[in-house]
């Protein structure tokens, strides 16, 4: 995993948002790396070219979990577009991740 994975999109439109999201894990354990790769589907899937994805290893920084308040991880953390936004887990769950990230609407 690289410690930022941006995707760009020649067509991308102005008036689209760009979403800013953050992953935390700790190393390159299995959750991680399926949580990793369940988010960039995801991405792929609702948010192409419109997505930037930053990784953060909290063995090597930990002083990074008390700025978002990580407690868990892997946990992701929606930056961008607001309110901040976040998930624990592997992300294997598509529907709960699409209507944690208000990308989908809750079913009635």
């Amino acid at each position: 995993m690289s410690a930022a994975t941006t995707a760009t999109d020649a067509g991308l439109f102005a008036d689209e948002a760009t979403w800013t999201l953050r992953l935390y894990v700790a190393g390159q354990t299995a959750k991680s790396i399926e949580a990793f790769a369940n988010l960039r589907q995801i991405c792929e899937r609702h948010l192409a070219g419109r997505y930037t994805i930053e990784v953060i290893d909290l063995l090597e920084r930990p002083q990074l979990a008390s700025g978002d308040q990580i407690l868990a991880i892997p946990t992701l953390v929606r930056r961008l577009p607001p309110p901040i936004k976040k998930i624990i887990g592997t992300l294997s769950n598509t529907e709960r991740v699409l209507v944690g990230l208000d990308l989908k609407s809750q079913p009635q």
